[in-house]
């Protein structure tokens, strides 16, 4: 089943791509799928479907905007999910986070490629200074609003899940400085069991 679900997935990404082709023309240089669609552990319910875009020169808000009414136009339940990360040929501009990067190096899935650039490999010094920033503020705040919350409502779940599952991948990437899947994070959290950090937990997750 969740072959399956991948496969509608990555093939709503396909048919996305010609609305870059036609909105970029020579401008773009490659389409890539990233994230769990890329890595594993794609979930239907609770993953984002993260599409990479490699241009010459950036993207304009109007074409982000563009893009995404065609995309609702083919489904809108996959549209919801869609998650961009873009930027130019220098990674220089755009929302491309540094561990994002590490995805698309080492796991990028080819959608339509004319020319492949890759960026200067971030190092571990500098993933563990964009990690000890926002996204550990936001899983410290995210973490303490479930802690004292009685009830869970329908529409915490995929950040509940999320925040029971981010130290198992902050683990991972603060170490490794790879990026990798959530049974890759768990895994690797069971195997060094850090002090105070509960892989079952993650595990559970």
């Amino acid at each position: 089943m969740a072959a399956m679900t991948d496969m509608v997935a990555i093939d709503f990404a396909r048919r996305i791509v010609p609305f870059w082709q036609a909105a970029l023309g020579s401008e773009l240089l490659g389409v890539y799928l990233i994230g769990s669609l890329a890595h594993g552990g794609f979930s239907r319910r609770y993953s984002d479907i993260d599409m990479a875009v490699v241009t010459q020169a950036g993207l304009s808000p109007q074409t982000v905007d563009r893009v995404r009414r065609e995309a609702a136009a083919v489904s809108l339940e996959w549209a919801a999910k869609l998650s961009l990360f873009w930027t130019d040929r220098y990674f220089g501009v755009g929302r491309f986070p540094v561990l994002d990067r590490i995805d698309y190096m080492d796991h990028a899935v080819v959608l339509t490629e004319r020319e492949r650039v890759q960026p200067i490999r971030p190092t571990l010094e500098e993933i563990q200074h964009y990690l000890s920033g926002a996204p550990l503020a936001n899983w410290t705040e995210q973490a303490q609003r479930f802690a004292t919350a009685e009830t869970l409502k329908p529409k915490d779940r995929k950040a509940f899940l999320r925040a029971l599952l981010y130290p198992g991948r902050f683990c991972y990437s603060w170490m490794t400085g790879c990026m990798g899947s959530n049974d890759d994070a768990v895994a690797f959290l069971a195997k060094i069991r850090p002090a105070r950090l509960p892989a079952d937990t993650a595990a559970r997750g």
